[in-house]
């Protein structure tokens, strides 16, 4: 058996895994349930990596020749010039939703990103890959207030909303790493986001309790389908500090713009009337930047800091209002992010339980969302993992990725929901030698 048989299997075996593993999903939802993803575009997904989801997410200043790191394309070249690099993961959460004295437990499992990455030339590496950028998924029964009592029946008559809504943006990309000068590299990932943007409000009529058709009700649905493009540029500086360490510095820069696709708000109600209306490119993508930086020593120890900022308080959304559904700003917030984290191997060249990677991390995001005027959930993350190494006569230097994160998103305003998460990422990273020259003995 060839190496690259032995990785198309594993591949394959861990593609049917994470598949069959969303039989444990409430609902298809992109592996998301929580009401807050009403709100903008959905809840923005991490952009990471098996190795670095467990560090809490940084990456703009790690440099790891046998890794493809997403969070800076300037990484991209220090890929190893032998190597052909693929990463698969998977992710399954647990979580608790939880207001005043009501709690509702949810789960779902989804195949979390592919990436592949490789040298083309010295000093050029290459990376390209999909994962989510947003998820969509929800469905929940407002209170039912009392509006009347029914003069014929005397039975008092409520309403309520059925609010659900599915879609989100995924991203595929390609990206890359040039080493421009000594230490100074730069790189890019040019993106296509795409997906569905899909919201509906039913209103519900009861009398006593129970469903009734004798009232009339109005069913509202908000529709899109996005596509746009997506521009992220970065640098990285690698300064000698001594023989065995190094400080690496990492930025990156992304680009804002307008989405050209419309939305559309259509309503209807019970007696057959319908009205439509049309956002004219309601949607928008922020201006992103980030800094950060990786202490390494050795090969044993990577300590690495990272502050992101996006301007998404710039940024439009479809508003609907008294007759009219138009691009407005106001239902987002800026949103800061700042993540610290730790890879450790005991002896990178030792005995098999010596060069297990142990990772840890914590992050905390402020709000991105505005839930009826107030901010939306900030968001903190604690994770730890380990990449086991796999080892047989076809591959000493591929990895298993295993990690472990809570998650707790709750809003500072009363009365709002708040979530907490275990999640748990399984991944593998591949690395096969197909780019090495062998000699014919």
């Amino acid at each position: 058996m060839k190496n690259r048989e032995f990785t198309y299997i594993l591949v394959f075996c861990l593609l049917l895994f994470a598949l069959g593993s969303m039989s444990i999903a409430q609902a298809q939802t992109n592996g998301c349930n929580s009401p807050y993803s009403r709100y903008g575009i959905g809840l923005l997904s991490e952009q990471s990596v098996g190795f670095n989801k467990s560090m809490g997410g940084v990456g703009l200043g790690v440099r790891i020749g046998n890794r493809v790191n997403t969070v800076n394309p300037a990484s991209y070249s220090a890929i190893d010039s032998l190597s052909f690099i693929m990463d698969v993961g998977m992710k399954a959460s647990f979580g608790q939703m939880k207001q005043g004295t009501t709690t509702v437990g949810v789960k779902n499992a989804t195949l979390d990103y592919v990436h592949v990455g490789m040298r083309l030339a010295p000093r050029l590496g290459l990376a390209a890959g999909y994962m989510p950028y947003s998820s969509i998924g929800y469905k929940f029964y407002s209170k039912d207030e009392p509006i009347a009592v029914d003069g014929n029946s005397a039975q008092s008559v409520t309403n309520g909303n059925l609010y659900s809504g599915n879609g989100g943006l995924d991203l595929a990309y390609i990206g890359l790493g040039w080493k421009i000068y000594r230490n100074i590299s730069i790189g890019t990932n040019i993106s296509f986001l795409w997906g569905k943007y899909n919201h509906d409000l039913s209103q519900v009529f009861k009398e006593n309790g129970v469903s009734s058709s004798s009232y009339r009700g109005t069913y509202k649905n908000y529709n899109a389908l996005l596509k746009t493009y997506k521009i992220d540029f970065g640098a990285q500086y690698p300064i000698r500090l001594s023989r065995q360490d190094w400080l690496t510095l990492g930025v990156t820069v992304g680009i804002g713009h307008k989405i050209a696709q419309d939305a559309t708000l259509a309503i209807y109600t019970s007696n057959g009337d319908s009205t439509q209306y049309v956002a004219s490119s309601p949607f928008d993508l922020p201006f992103s930047f980030a800094g950060g930086a990786a202490w390494q020593h050795k090969n044993t120890l990577v300590v690495a800091a990272d502050v992101h900022h996006e301007q998404w308080g710039n940024c439009r959304m479809p508003v609907e209002t008294s007759n009219s559904y138009v691009p407005m700003e106001g239902s987002y917030s800026n949103m800061t992010k700042v993540a610290v984290g730790t890879q450790w191997i005991p002896n990178p060249f030792g005995k098999y339980w010596k060069r297990i990677q142990y990772r840890a991390g914590i992050n905390y995001a402020t709000p991105y969302l505005k839930v009826n005027g107030h901010n939306g959930p900030s968001e903190l993350c604690m994770s730890i993992g380990a990449g086991v190494p796999i080892t047989n006569r076809y591959n000493n230097r591929s990895v298993v990725n295993f990690g472990l994160q809570w998650l707790r998103r709750a809003s500072g305003a009363s009365g709002m929901i708040t979530e907490n998460y275990m999640l748990i990422n399984l991944g593998i990273t591949f690395n096969e030698r197909w780019f090495m020259k062998y000699k014919i003995q």
